[in-house]
């Protein structure tokens, strides 16, 4: 895939930079430990899961490039913990960021489907498991977006925020209702499975050799991918 230059007027940070600074922008002097419990209801449904060491080593750099201050707690009970604030140069670097800098293409890393991919390497039942396990999983995002969604509207400040919440709601539902349809397909895939070549080489039933190849031209005499390179 092409690789596209970072905007001049944009410093060249990685995206979790921007998140955290996107957050310092909401203008609230905060705690990195504050900042993690936040990215933690919000961030979490569709881009970032955080480590404590994640987010103050962002910090870290927000602050090396003048974006972010910090000082030291004196003023209540909390006393010695680190607060941070957006600066001057941090609001118009991120300003810039969202208006200007290219939004990059979503990536998806499931790894439930990755072990779908590879079914073959174990046994329908497995993979069904598989699936329920991660079916639970997502009913329980479901519930915890729509609750934190519904807390959101308390808050005019948050009104984005918000329907992004809503968004991982809708998203993880559909996401349950697509799973439940992989698991329906299974045993229909099992059953055409057991059609493939198995040979003395492997325990179980796989492609062809040199298939792949066979059907990339296929593809490719049909008129290729809209992104395979000319």
């Amino acid at each position: 895939m092409p690789t596209t230059d970072p905007d001049p007027g944009v410093p060249n940070l990685p995206p979790t930079s921007w998140a955290v600074l996107a957050m310092l922008s909401f203008e609230e002097e905060i705690s990195g430990y504050d900042l993690k419990k936040w990215a933690d209801w919000s961030l979490r449904y569709f881009y970032w899961t955080p480590s404590y060491s994640q987010i103050y080593a962002e910090l870290k750099k927000l602050e090396q490039h003048g974006f972010a201050s910090s000082r030291l707690d004196s003023d209540n009970a909390m006393r010695g913990r680190r607060l941070y604030q957006i600066t001057d140069a941090g609001r118009a670097a991120v300003t810039t960021w969202w208006n200007e800098a290219p939004v990059d293409p979503s990536v998806l890393k499931h790894h439930v489907l990755l072990r779908v991919m590879f079914g073959h390497l174990g046994s329908p039942d497995r993979l069904k498991q598989i699936l329920r396990d991660h079916i639970a999983d997502v009913d329980q995002l479901e519930q915890r977006a729509a609750v934190d969604a519904e807390a959101a509207k308390s808050e005019p400040g948050w009104a984005y925020s918000q329907i992004v919440l809503q968004w991982a709601q809708r998203h993880y539902a559909a996401e349950r209702e697509l799973a439940q349809q992989l698991i329906d397909e299974i045993d229909q895939a099992a059953t055409i499975l057991a059609g493939a070549e198995h040979d003395d080489r492997a325990e179980y039933p796989h492609p062809t050799p040199g298939r792949w190849r066979e059907i990339e031209q296929r593809v490719q005499a049909a008129g290729g991918h809209p992104d395979a390179p000319a």
